[in-house]
């Protein structure tokens, strides 16, 4: 069985509505507590392409595939976007990736290829041994090839291609195991996740491979990164939560906030954290490697697939329902505050990788503003106002402003202050 981008939408939406209704959540509730994030859009030219991998270029541009649209895009960070049509009709290309040969290469999820972009747009195609096995993630390995994963569950290989195209293939050990995306970690080794069996997969460059299982059963993972602790991260589209992975195999798991969120990519930040997408969720997220989340909304039905780390500082993911290519700042604040003997307490897990202007208001009152200097990873800030007037409900708010005086990104929550 397949399970990834393809799932039903529909069903998985009306499952988020129904855990949202048995948990009781209402409009007032959510709107105590909230989170900003100056998100800009690129629309795609060719309308219903359905946007889904990503990836920088060599060339400071970003590269992205066009599932339906059977294209690959290009968008400079201060231009328009770029189109190239596939050779193959109707190739659903899915996954790309910056080759050690200065191109972009990418797989054909239903074409049964893996094809080669040059930065000057020329497309070269080399098709796979195996028929039908559904190439999915694909990365440039620490040996000069590149490695891709085989999804088709029946089959269930890894694959691994030279610039020149010469192919090998390696079953995984675990039977229908469906193995979904793949990367290099710390340890020079390639790691993936295997959608169909709860498994995270190692293979070597030799291709040799061992398997660690992860706690959640059916947690259909999705994508999987090196993160910036030495670890790798992965996404839990079923489980609905983020996995962290030792090079020695420990796994631990944190939950997602969002109901039926659905994590899909996962990248590191410039900020130092990781940042993942919410396919179902219609969100983009933060995770510290400390295990502090924080959500910034997209769009409810946007759905938030393939994300990458921007020659800019930014985040830059594809909005496959809406047809976009969108930006976000790797800005969080982690912000939570109470109050107890007068005393009003903010607490932070702040993270920018640029110069901003942070400031703090409760209610009317301005607590804070002030310059401050990148703060790359993420740190826990904790600030105390004493003296605070009890004044029954107070909106807390925190902002980081550029130094154009854009707000990046910003958070509230309510705090009660009645003594």
């Amino acid at each position: 069985m397949i399970t990834n981008r393809k799932h039903v939408e529909s069903v998985a939406r009306a499952l988020v509505c129904a855990v949202a209704l048995l948990l009781g959540l209402s409009a007032s509730a959510a709107a105590q507590s909230g989170t900003f994030s100056n998100i800009v859009m690129s629309s795609v030219p060719t309308p219903r392409s359905y946007p889904e991998g990503i990836t920088l270029g060599p060339d400071g541009a970003l590269w992205f595939t066009e599932s339906a649209g059977n294209k690959i895009g290009r968008l400079s960070p201060s231009g328009p976007i770029a189109e190239f049509a596939l050779p193959t009709p109707g190739s659903d290309p899915a996954a790309i990736t910056t080759g050690p040969d200065g191109a972009l290469w990418f797989t054909e999820w239903i074409g049964n290829k893996i094809g080669r972009i040059a930065i000057t747009g020329s497309i070269t195609e080399f098709p796979l041994p195996t028929p039908d096995c559904r190439p999915d993630g694909i990365t440039a390995g620490p040996d000069g090839a590149l490695w891709f994963a085989e999804q088709q569950a029946r089959d269930s290989k890894i694959g691994r291609i030279t610039v020149s195209g010469a192919i090998t293939e390696y079953p995984v050990p675990t039977p229908d195991s469906s193995p979904d995306w793949i990367a290099v970690g710390p340890d020079g080794a390639m790691w993936f996740t295997e959608n169909a069996q709860s498994n995270i997969g190692r293979i070597t460059t030799a291709g040799v491979i061992t398997e660690y299982p992860v706690p959640t059963a059916s947690a259909s993972m999705d994508q999987i990164s090196s993160g910036p602790d030495g670890a790798l991260w992965f996404t839990e589209n079923a489980g609905n939560k983020i996995g962290r992975i030792t090079i020695a195999g420990a796994v631990t798991e944190y939950p997602l906030p969002t109901a039926g969120a659905a994590p899909y990519a996962i990248t590191t930040g410039a900020d130092g954290a990781l940042w993942f997408t919410e396919q179902f969720g219609g969100k983009i997220g933060r995770i510290t490697t400390g295990g502090i989340i924080t959500e910034f909304p997209v769009a409810s039905e946007s759905e938030p697939l393939g994300m990458t780390a921007g020659p800019d500082k930014a985040l830059w993911f594809a909005l496959y329902n809406d047809n976009d290519i969108a930006r976000a700042p790797a800005c969080a604040l982690g912000l939570s505050a109470s109050f107890a003997a007068n005393t009003l307490t903010t607490n932070f897990n702040l993270g920018i990788p640029e110069s901003v202007v942070w400031s703090i208001d409760a209610g009317d009152t301005a607590l804070l503003t002030k310059p401050i200097p990148a703060v790359v990873p993420p740190h826990a800030v904790a600030l105390h106002f004493n003296s605070f007037p009890n004044g029954g409900n107070v909106v807390v708010k925190s902002a980081l402003t550029s130094g154009l005086g854009a707000i990046l990104c910003s958070e509230w929550t309510t705090v009660n202050t009645a003594q």
